[in-house]
């Protein structure tokens, strides 16, 4: 099993606007061949965090996402759009399980 965890710099005053793009993308991700689960976190804490959470079955699965037309659309769309990203920048992290229960 493979993660990988996005997390997002968002101010404050954006992040209604992130969870809205996020909550329209979450329902074609059951979609993707090998994506075990997906999930848009956000921290409670002033200042929270949004993390962007998914599981794969293994890292080629994650790997194969990344690399599909679907996923270079979907982020050409954004490139694309008007509305331009409330994002600030973001770090990415990517884990191998070695436990699971």
């Amino acid at each position: 099993m493979y993660v990988v965890m996005n997390e997002l710099k968002v101010p404050d005053e954006a992040k209604d606007m992130m969870k809205q793009r996020f909550g329209k993308s979450a329902e074609s991700m059951k979609e993707v061949e090998g994506c075990l689960e997906f999930m848009f976190l956000e921290q409670s804490a002033e200042n929270g965090k949004l993390i962007v959470f998914t599981k794969w079955e293994n890292e080629e699965a994650y790997q194969n996402w990344v690399h599909s037309d679907s996923f270079k659309n979907a982020h050409k769309e954004k490139r694309e759009s008007k509305e331009k990203s409330p994002a600030t920048g973001n770090e990415l992290s990517e884990f191998t399980v070695v436990y699971h229960t």
